[in-house]
């Protein structure tokens, strides 16, 4: 009798050895600095070629690594998270399409190729959000996928406008008169993967997803494509006027506004999914700054470190039966010490605490904004973000870690190897990448000579909002803080600056009350008596009179119908 092949028992060791594939090949080409193009005409349009095109370059090989390593290890915590569901199989299968949608785009350059990843990146999105099969994922998934159409349309265009210049290589493109067109699509594009304003409401919505999908989703894949795509597309976007100052606008509002929001947050994972959205803004600025290799070096950093503070989550939700309130946790340091210190390790790297990976890239992106000359409110909100970023953390870690534990007496809290695996080669990995891409990513990074207080600034910062957080969170103040005082402020911060309301209910109530009257006048009343159904209806009232006034007889139809057979017959 032959075994029954399970492929989510296998598929973590399949990520495994394609990354120990990949691993070298980034690391050489990082140190030689090279890139290879391949190439081959599939079909012509008239006299434009249509060809697929593979990139092989530094940026796209290790960034391919990192998806490849953080998907192995999430498949691998999955077979513990998922070990109840019978359709175990058919979840890993949706991942690993996930991981080949994200590699698509990664290593196809060419933007209607790039459509294959982009598009099934939004499709298994889409299919992943509502895998528990409930009215609110329902929801959460109809956001998610309509607000990445939006994207997807976007994208379509650009593909339109940019037919005259016979080609759609990302790399090869050149200023035309639609490049105000062009750049604004794959901005908006861009925007909408990586859920900045105003498309910001899918990200905390997307949360319904089982949390592995969350730890693969929003640390290295769906979120981080839209920065991506801005990384390849930089030299040709930068070249309009507008990119750069819309572009950071843009971003400092998002990551001010979800630093806010987390604040009064209580949600677990919503809370990581509001941190990344700040992770988000910081990348995008940092890119509205000029400084795209810092992006790209932050984008590494925070999806391996990002994917282990989810990770670390989904242990403490699934030993809690699946409960993600913060208030409901606590006390976890004697039951679960390897959660603890991983957990501690991915917030510290969260926060840009010296030495671990998220300092070098936060700390850099920080310090060159300062050092360079760049509007002062956009500078002041940024290192405001900064303390923000480490109040939430504080705050977080102080109810999950250190507070007392409010859940039922009979609560087993347990961690296997499955669980401590994972975590274990993310924790490493969030202390050691950051000094490990210093060393070998090709960046010209000129020394900035500063003064001790602006070379302190950032980690003043992170103290602050660190000192704050635990004075409000352990000192019994007679007060409220001013956020939780002032009705409209809180709901604000709860409902992401009414970006919520406003991108569902809110815009969907007028289609749905013109459609719903378009129903009931048009298709409910005139088109059924004028179409099909009332004339049947009027045929058979018709036929009964003509029954009740010639008072037929049952002969009388068959002779009727014979005669019919044969006038027929005759014509043909």
């Amino acid at each position: 009798m032959s075994m029954k092949f399970n492929i989510h028992k296998q598929a973590s060791m399949l990520m495994w050895m394609l990354f120990m594939l990949m691993a070298p090949m980034s690391a050489y080409l990082m140190l030689v600095n090279s890139t290879t193009l391949i190439e081959w005409v599939m079909f012509n349009i008239s006299t434009t070629p249509v060809m697929m095109t593979i990139i092989v370059d530094p940026t796209g090989t290790m960034f391919s690594a990192t998806v490849l390593l953080i998907s192995a290890n999430v498949l691998k915590f999955s077979t513990i998270y998922m070990k109840d569901d019978k359709f175990i199989d058919r979840f890993t299968v949706l991942v690993l399409l996930f991981v080949l949608s994200m590699n698509m785009l990664i290593f196809f350059p060419h933007l209607m190729i790039l459509l294959l990843g982009w598009d099934g990146l939004g499709l298994v999105s889409f299919i992943l959000v509502i895998y528990y099969q409930n009215p609110k994922s329902l929801a959460a998934g109809m956001i998610t996928a309509l607000t990445n159409r939006i994207g997807d349309v976007m994208l379509l265009l650009s593909i339109a406008w940019t037919l005259n210049q016979g080609q759609w290589n990302i790399i090869h493109m050149w200023e035309s008169e639609f490049i105000t067109w062009q750049g604004g699509a794959i901005m908006l594009a861009a925007m909408t993967k990586s859920a900045q304003m105003p498309f910001s409401s899918w990200l905390p919505a997307a949360m319904a997803a089982p949390t592995p999908v969350s730890a693969l989703v929003h640390s290295s894949t769906l979120v981080t494509a839209g920065v991506f795509l801005l990384i390849r597309f930089y030299p040709f976007l930068s070249s309009t006027p507008w990119f750069n100052q819309l572009l950071l606008l843009i971003a400092v509002s998002t990551t001010t506004m979800a630093g806010l929001s987390a604040v009064t947050e209580c949600d677990m994972k919503k809370i990581i999914a509001l941190s990344t959205l700040s992770q988000l803004g910081m990348m995008m600025a940092s890119m509205g700054l000029g400084m795209v290799s810092l992006a790209y070096f932050h984008m590494i950093t925070h999806a391996l470190f990002k994917a282990l503070l989810f990770i670390c989550a989904g242990t403490l939700i699934h030993s809690h039966m699946h409960s993600q309130d913060l208030r409901w946790m606590g006390n976890i340091t004697t039951q679960m010490p390897t959660t603890t210190s991983c957990f501690i390790l991915a917030n510290m790297a969260l926060c840009g605490a010296p030495f671990m990976s998220g300092f070098y890239s936060k700390d850099m992106i920080i310090e060159s904004s300062v050092f360079y000359s760049n509007n002062l409110l956009m500078l002041c909100i940024i290192l405001f973000t900064v303390s923000l970023t480490s109040f939430y953390t504080t705050r977080f870690s102080l109810t999950t870690i250190w507070g007392p534990s409010n859940s039922t007496p009979f609560m087993h809290l347990d961690e296997g190897t499955s669980l401590t695996t994972p975590m274990l080669v993310l924790s490493s990995m969030s202390i050691i990448s950051g000094s490990a891409l210093i060393w070998i990513m090709p960046m010209n990074q000129e020394p900035m000579i500063m003064t001790s207080s602006m070379k302190n600034m950032p980690m003043i910062m992170v103290l602050s909002g660190l000192i704050v957080a635990w004075y409000t969170n352990t000192q019994q103040l007679k007060h409220l803080p001013l956020m939780m005082v002032i009705p409209m402020t809180h709901y604000a911060s709860c409902l992401m600056w009414f970006l919520v309301p406003l991108s569902s209910q809110f815009t969907m109530k007028a289609p749905m009350y013109i459609s719903h009257n378009y129903l009931k006048s048009l298709d409910q009343s005139w088109l059924e008596t004028l179409g099909g159904q009332g004339m049947s209806s009027s045929s058979f009232l018709a036929s009964n009179m003509m029954m009740k006034m010639f008072n037929t007889k049952p002969v009388n139809y068959l002779m009727m119908s014979s005669i019919l057979v044969m006038v027929t017959l005759s014509l043909l």
